[in-house]
């Protein structure tokens, strides 16, 4: 098991270094087997499996805010209500949200049902009436 730094590198016996940042895991793979096939194994077979996510984060009009573990596939309706819903001021039909790799940090405004990234940070804004 290897943990990746805040830059998406992380180090191996015998390669080093290894960046990682942007890569899918077949990308990952395939980099991993060209590094230690030329000198080190005859036929490397790797897998690369992520254990655990960046959490994301709820703020704003829901019951529960802070951190949450990230889960594959969850919707922001899933996120809500794993963090107790929503509070009776909410607007409910979409949320405020900031990538995790926005540089700007740009807030964009999506619909309930699309899919969580790892690190969002999403604000349920709230309604005036």
């Amino acid at each position: 098991e290897y943990t990746l730094d805040g830059d998406g590198r992380f180090s191996m016996p015998l390669i080093g270094t290894v960046e990682a940042a942007g890569m899918t895991h077949a990308e990952l793979e395939q980099l991993l087997v060209e590094r230690y096939k030329p000198d080190y194994l005859v036929n490397p077979r790797i897998f690369i499996q992520v254990l655990n996510y960046r959490p994301y984060y709820l703020i704003g009009e829901v019951r529960g805010t802070g951190a949450f573990p990230y889960r594959a596939g969850m919707t922001y309706m899933q996120a809500i209500a794993i963090a107790g819903g929503f509070t009776y001021r909410a607007k409910q039909d979409h949320v405020w949200v900031i990538r995790a790799d926005d540089p700007e940090q740009n807030e964009i405004k999506l619909s309930i049902e699309e899919r969580v990234e790892p690190g969002d940070i999403i604000r349920v804004a709230e309604r005036l009436f």
